[in-house]
């Protein structure tokens, strides 16, 4: 599909890691771009690059009509993510919001194409080795954020068998780079004050997927001939092991290399215990070990992108290392090393 002069993209969540990086590479692209923004977000990046900003939320059903009017491409970025937290806090974004999105951009007659970011957080919390699309979804989840993904790709999928609604999904793994909120600034924090402890074998591969690299596929996404209803998974091209993930961190950012390491049956039996004191007392922040950070530090998470490369013609070409080097120069400019 061939993207044309006249073609205006919504980005949702483009003052986050992900729909920064879209919203900014579609107006180098020259595409006209508009985003769906709160009042208390820091949008002087879009601005400068001439994104129209429409005030509001994703809870806004106001304000999502306005946004998606005469839109037609929607890249669907926003969501509430972490590990922790009451599931419907999760399921009024990331599954409410979207079906609310989904209605706004149906009521329009210009949509062309619909790009929903979602996980691999969606499959089954065990060790991958090369698992590609035709593995199920686990429908029970491990907590809020991946069981209301799933949900919310049920919703685009529903639209799509039902009323031809013009969807893509991609599914990225642990996403990095430049603008990260959450993940990177946590672990540097845990690697400047030697509190870093590996989760079992140092050798299991991440997830690993660089925002430049998820940002080609979302393009490869809209610009597709005859591929809505499909989903794929996305991450980097090589991925790395978890000893090469933490240790290039830590030496870029000047920390020593983490030597701690607890067995991973041990971090299983903890994060059981943790996670159902941390319930009961009703704390608001997640504990030092959960199941969704067994999972991040301590399984091995290959999963196949042969579909994406075949279909949208995806390379993920942006090295490991060269993407981390990006970001923590990024991090460095702001100060936060």
């Amino acid at each position: 599909m061939e993207i044309r002069d006249q073609d205006v993209l919504f980005v949702t969540g483009a003052t986050g890691l992900v729909g920064s990086h879209v919203a900014l590479a579609a107006r180098e692209r020259g595409l006209s771009v508009r985003a769906l923004v709160r009042s208390t977000s820091n949008v002087e990046p879009l601005e400068q690059s001439g994104v129209e900003l429409v005030r509001g939320d994703m809870t806004d059903s106001n304000a999502l009509q306005r946004a998606v009017s005469g839109v037609s491409l929607i890249v669907h970025c926003a969501a509430k993510v972490g590990d922790w937290g009451p599931t419907d806090a999760y399921r009024s974004v990331n599954v409410d919001a979207l079906g609310a999105l989904v209605a706004a951009a149906e009521a329009t007659d210009t949509l062309r194409r619909f790009v929903q970011i979602s996980s691999l957080g969606v499959y089954e919390a065990r060790d991958h080795h090369g698992t590609d699309e035709s593995e199920e979804p686990n429908s029970l989840g491990i907590d809020g954020y991946t069981l209301t993904k799933l949900e919310s790709e049920q919703v685009v999928q529903c639209a799509h068998r039902d009323r031809d609604f013009p969807a893509i999904i991609l599914r990225p793994g642990f996403v990095y780079g430049p603008r990260d909120r959450t993940v990177l600034p946590r672990l540097l924090e845990k690697l400047k004050s030697q509190q870093f402890a590996y989760l079992g074998s140092t050798d299991k591969l991440m997830n690993n997927t660089y925002v430049g690299n998820l940002s080609e596929a979302v393009f490869a996404a809209l610009e597709s001939d005859g591929l809505c209803g499909q989903i794929y998974n996305i991450r980097d091209d090589r991925l790395v092991t978890k000893q090469e993930f933490v240790e290039t961190i830590a030496r870029q950012a000047g920390a020593e290399l983490p030597t701690k390491r607890v067995p991973l049956a041990v971090a299983r039996g903890l994060a059981t215990v943790l996670e159902s004191l941390w319930k009961l007392l009703g704390k608001q922040e997640a504990p030092i070990l959960s199941k969704a950070r067994i999972k991040f530090l301590g399984l091995n998470l290959d999963y196949s992108i042969e579909k994406a490369k075949r279909d949208l013609g995806y390379t993920g070409a942006i090295d490991f290392q060269d993407g981390m080097s990006l970001t923590l120069e990024w991090f460095r400019d702001q100060g936060k090393l």
